[in-house]
């Protein structure tokens, strides 16, 4: 009766959720849902251990992981899931973690449970091994973004702030596998030494030594310091003497000490292809990723010369209205001209908007430069969708705000776009118009270039998160009810290599903005074209 009464519970719970499986670690809002999932899932286990009274010592210490988590999170899930750590964890325990649950439970478990879990990752939004190696990733890009020491995120510390509870052993080794697996050697390196370093504190194991060590002695292999990965396979080989791979790897590496095979060394253990480049840091690119991250901490400030020039006003272009409720406008940059508009969204529409966009959440795209065609990439993690003007009355009257801040016409401007990012959520450097090369790029608008863009912050940010301009070294830090607005071209059409920005990974919190990008067509009078180019250095 009670097996029946919980597939019953369960099956009216899942008509109110919708069936989704994509990329939940791309949006905030999405990882909200897992928590849900995550309770279920909990209460289908609790059931199954009273129903049968089995005292298995050790799914219940899973039980006893998930509930502590679940308590923290039901405080304020917000919050809970704008931590990239809790946001992590929360992933791996529905993936990897789970996976273990559900062969131990396996052993002995009736049908009618096992029936009640699968029904459950069928149709309730559950995460996938593509969201935990995302997940694993996001905190290996946010570990070098903003320089994050390994055993500070282990104790759940970001930028000395403490957040969340530890990760165990098997969590620094899961960071670890999932590194190797995407070949990032550098970090597998770092995440299995912290694994090590935890095995050797914890009262209860959460992971084999030997499967650490194994990790731990390739991925210094594959990045030269074959001295230091045989010392490691010694050691894997005195608690576990008759493993294989290990004994196969002694040899060679031994070998390898000898001066046999110095000029190609291969993979041995693996599948014989070659070597992989080690993925550390690339600071190559003096105007590039090194600059766009020291902008993202902070480390890089507006040069005091350009601050003095810039000035706060009132701005009412010779509107009515406007003269008894003038925009307040601050200058961030000059040359390229970057403004930011304070209090233009209030929360009531923020509100709205978030309502709306959020069921057409869809993993954010980018044009590819050679077909024009939308795409997923690496670089730009998060989830977005479009509001049109007639959809309420709130979007209308941001676009109609938006021409009164501008100046410029709407009629041909693209829909509201609202993004949320996820998990180390960000954009790397980009411009918004399209470069000369991309003759393709929004064709099938009719509408011309982009010629300016509008950003409104709809959250406040804890940490990370900035729109930065490397060009202009200067960084625009969220704050709720803001918008950044800029041109993208010249008056000749040329596009402005200095607009090239960035999102900057979020650290901690919940990123919501949204955008409207104006095309060329229809300003013809309120933005003229001139005959006057720009240094050839200076366009796109």
């Amino acid at each position: 009766m009670l097996k029946c009464h919980t597939l019953i519970v369960i099956s009216l719970f899942l008509l109110l959720i919708q069936r989704c499986r994509c990329e939940v670690y791309t949006a905030m809002v999405d990882l909200e849902d897992l928590l849900d999932t995550e309770h279920v899932l909990i209460d289908t286990v609790e059931n199954y251990i009273k129903a049968e009274e089995q005292k298995i010592d050790l799914l219940k210490r899973y039980v006893a992981i998930y509930q502590r988590q679940q308590k923290k999170a039901r405080e304020d899930a917000q919050s809970y899931l704008s931590n990239p750590i809790n946001a992590y964890t929360l992933v791996k325990r529905l993936t990897a973690d789970w996976t273990q649950v559900e062969a131990l439970v396996n052993t002995n478990m009736n049908a009618d449970t096992l029936a009640n879990i699968s029904y459950v990752k069928q149709n309730m939004k559950f995460p996938t091994d593509e969201d935990l190696n995302g997940a694993a990733v996001a905190l290996m890009r946010l570990q070098d973004t903003y320089r994050l020491d390994t055993s500070s995120l282990a104790r759940g510390e970001l930028n000395g702030v403490k957040y969340s509870a530890e990760l165990s052993a098997a969590d620094c080794f899961e960071l670890g596998r999932q590194s190797y697996n995407n070949g990032d050697y550098y970090h597998t390196q770092l995440w299995m030494e912290e694994a090590g370093a935890r095995f050797k504190r914890e009262a209860n194991e959460t992971v084999d030594q030997s499967d650490i060590l194994e990790y731990l002695a390739f991925s210094i292999y594959k990045q030269g310091n074959v001295a230091l990965a045989l010392d490691l396979t010694n050691k894997l080989l005195e608690l576990t003497p008759t493993h294989s791979r290990a004994l196969g790897n002694k040899v060679y590496y031994q070998d390898q000490l000898k001066g046999q095979e110095k000029e190609t060394v291969k993979r041995k253990g693996d599948d014989e292809s070659e070597n992989i480049p080690i993925n550390g840091p690339n600071y190559d690119d003096p105007f590039g990723k090194d600059l766009y991250e020291a902008l993202c901490r902070g480390e890089v400030s507006t040069p005091v010369e350009v601050q003095a020039k810039l000035k706060c006003r009132y701005l009412s272009r010779d509107n009515p209205f406007l003269k008894l409720a003038p925009f307040k406008v601050e200058e961030a940059h000059l040359e390229p001209d970057l403004f930011i508009f304070h209090d233009v969204m209030s929360d009531k529409e923020i509100e709205t908007i978030k309502r709306l966009a959020q069921p057409r959440f869809r993993r954010a795209t980018v044009q590819n430069s050679q077909t024009g065609a939308l795409e997923t990439a690496q670089y730009r993690i998060s989830k977005s969708a479009w509001l049109k003007n007639e959809e309420h009355k709130h979007i209308a009257d941001v676009a109609r705000r938006v021409e009164d801040m501008t100046g410029l016409s709407m009629e041909t401007a693209e829909e509201l776009q609202v993004v949320n990012y996820g998990i180390g959520g960000h954009y790397e450097p980009h411009f918004d118009f399209a470069r000369k090369e991309e003759t393709n790029a929004f064709q099938n608008l009719g509408t011309g270039n982009r010629i300016a863009t509008v950003l409104f912050y709809m959250s406040d940010v804890v940490q990370g998160g900035a729109t930065v301009f490397p060009m202009a070294r200067t960084a625009l830090w969220p704050k709720k009810g803001t918008a950044a607005f800029w041109f993208n071209l010249f008056p000749s059409g040329d596009g402005d290599k200095r607009t090239r920005h960035a999102a900057c990974p979020v650290l901690a919190g919940s990123k919501w903005v949204s955008n409207k990008w104006i095309h060329e067509r229809e300003q013809e009078f309120r933005r003229p074209c001139t005959t006057e180019r720009p240094p050839e250095h200076l366009t796109a």
